[in-house]
């Protein structure tokens, strides 16, 4: 169907070219001319603006080295709760999700709850989670 799509659309006439702007209602002249700029300049973030440019910037964050957890900690087990909902670590969940603060239990300081890139929500108990046979498993990303 999408295939189809784009194919339908490459046959339309091209007007000209927009300037590397947000698509606003005023500049669409005609319904073909919005499907093909869309096309054309998606790979520039054309149409998220300044949101995709604040997210690609800010993850150009790479980790310089990755080890593996041997024994259980406070640290280990708030890490094995953001790689359980699919972040390497809280600086990648904050980078990804722009949040500022993560909702952590006030007795303990676990995580309480993270949302997952298809925004569904994980949430956790008060108590540890992270058995010692997981914490093997647990990558520790140093930047």
């Amino acid at each position: 169907m999408y295939f189809l799509s784009i194919l339908f659309l490459a046959q339309l006439p091209v007007k000209k070219p927009l300037s590397m702007q947000v698509l606003s209602a005023s500049r669409i002249s005609t319904a073909t001319e919005f499907p093909i700029e869309l096309l054309k300049n998606l790979s520039r973030n054309y149409i998220l603006g300044n949101k995709a440019s604040v997210t690609m910037a800010s993850s150009d964050v790479k980790p310089k080295s990755i080890s593996h957890a041997k024994k259980w900690s406070e640290e280990i087990e708030n890490l094995y709760r953001f790689q359980q909902a699919g972040y390497r670590d809280e600086t990648e969940y904050k980078q990804v999700k722009q949040v500022s603060v993560v909702d952590r239990w006030p007795e303990t300081g676990y995580v309480k709850k993270l949302q997952r890139r298809d925004n569904t929500f994980y949430y956790y108990n008060k108590q540890r989670e992270c058995d010692d046979k997981e914490v093997h498993k647990v990558k520790i990303y140093t930047y």
